[in-house]
């Protein structure tokens, strides 16, 4: 068996991030069916260009935000709340039944809140008083009448 060497880097080859992330998706395909896996968006748009994005995927009953996003000059007008909402209608009509996510403070997490999700998890190791969140909101049943 040939020795291995151990190398820590701040800069990473493509090539080295590519050969871990494709021999980890490799391992976990074998492990569980991610095939089954959705990507799910939503966005609200003004005179043709998004102005907010929700972007997250479904797996069975399960839902996750990943990012949600809203023009500065169209913070604090309801498009987010709305686009949410959007998003967690689109991932019941799939037969989801939650959605979680995970922000930091300085991310908003009241307005996570304000729609009625629950902090699972807070993890308060991080510089500056960051707190990291792990949220989840149990979603009513889907009308399968609306589409």
């Amino acid at each position: 068996m040939s020795s291995v060497d151990y190398s820590t880097t701040d800069a990473p080859s493509h090539d080295d991030l590519a050969i871990v992330d494709e021999g980890l998706g490799a391992a976990n395909e074998q492990a569980a069916p991610l095939g089954e896996v959705r990507p799910l968006a939503c966005f609200a748009r003004s005179e043709g260009r998004v102005i907010a994005g929700a972007i997250g995927r479904t797996w069975g009953p399960a839902c996750e935000l990943q990012q949600l996003w809203v023009a500065p000059h169209r913070r604090r007008q309801g498009i987010a709340s709305r686009l949410v909402r959007e998003f967690e209608a689109a991932a019941a009509r799939r037969g989801c039944t939650s959605v979680f996510l995970e922000t930091f403070s300085f991310q908003a997490p009241e307005l996570y809140l304000r729609l009625g999700y629950e902090v699972k998890h807070e993890l308060t190791v991080y510089p500056h008083g960051v707190v990291r969140y792990t949220l989840l909101r149990e979603l009513p049943a889907a009308d399968p009448q609306a589409q």
